[in-house]
């Protein structure tokens, strides 16, 4: 098997969310040779979703362990605190729900504190009720991702700096934080319509997708390519970072052929999310240990 840089999710969600046991997860997923950790974001659990999650239904319109969900980069934070070398991602951010300026803010210190290890993550979400509780207007929501993007690239680099969008206006303000990543963090967008596939090419510093068969991936992969060759971009200098999702039951040499197939479509960098799997933390660390025993390391 093809070499791939391996990273895992940390304990954020379900009966895994013991946060007070991240920084022990990190450290020891760190020791055991992952090259990444990850949380996604999940902001609440509605009674009578608006809608449900991708393969949901009337009667389990979202995993269940979506109730209980700890904060992204909270999590993150206290696993910068206890690593060294680890990448810290996140996959994906519903950045669009967020005031911009307060999440250029928060990167930029998560950047900081990490001493330059960041990578963000963002997407625009799949529910409705989370743009409502936010205040966030659900229509447009990927042209607001597109001024968000703007926003982090003028706070990461410009200074003074100002913005006058549809969605934010921010008078010209001076900014001396920046980013311990020159120019700032890689930032990757997550989301399999042509339209986001597009922005990745145009925009991105690399792409996040799912755990789709290697074929559909590596077809999605050529509409991005595409979009940077027209905008001037080379794409062979845009990441691609595949998220494994495995249903209970799956048994890890599944998941090792996964990564496999991704490796031969030309992905060189994924992670996989235990939490469907792990029955606590602990259970979580074993399946970790025998995954990486199976991934060869890059």
């Amino acid at each position: 098997m093809t070499a791939m840089r391996l990273g895992i999710t940390l304990p954020q969600y379900g009966p895994l969310a013991s946060l007070d046991a991240v920084t022990g997860f990190a450290t020891a997923a760190e020791e055991l040779g992952y090259e990444s950790l990850w949380v996604g974001d999940r902001v609440l659990a509605p009674v009578s979703p608006s809608d449900f999650y991708p393969g949901g239904t009337p009667e389990r319109p979202y995993p269940p362990e979506f109730v209980t969900f700890g904060d992204p980069l909270i999590l993150l934070t206290a696993a910068a605190s206890v690593t060294k070398k680890v990448r810290l991602g996140t996959s994906t951010l519903t950045g669009t729900v967020y005031p911009a300026v307060v999440l250029a803010r928060m990167l930029t210190s998560l950047d900081q504190v990490s001493g330059g290890r960041l990578d963000v993550g963002l997407g625009t979400g799949w529910l409705r009720d989370e743009y409502t509780a936010t205040g966030t207007p659900w229509k447009g929501r990927g042209g607001q991702l597109e001024e968000l993007l703007e926003i982090l690239r003028k706070f990461w680099t410009e200074g003074p700096f100002e913005h006058e969008g549809e969605r934010w206006r921010i008078p010209a303000s001076k900014v001396g934080l920046r980013p311990a990543q020159s120019p700032h963090p890689p930032v990757l967008l997550g989301g399999l319509s042509v339209t986001a596939l597009e922005r990745v090419g145009r925009r991105a510093d690399g792409w996040l997708p799912a755990g789709l068969p290697a074929p559909y991936l590596a077809k999605l992969w050529e509409t991005v390519a595409k979009a940077a060759e027209q905008a001037g971009r080379d794409p062979g200098t845009l990441r691609r970072v595949l998220r494994i999702n495995p249903k209970p039951g799956t048994d890890l040499k599944d998941v090792a052929a996964q990564l496999k197939a991704a490796a031969e479509t030309g992905i060189s960098e994924a992670f996989v999310d235990p939490h469907y799997l792990a029955r606590d933390v602990d259970h979580a660390l074993d399946l970790a240990a025998e995954l990486r025993d199976l991934v060869p390391k890059a």
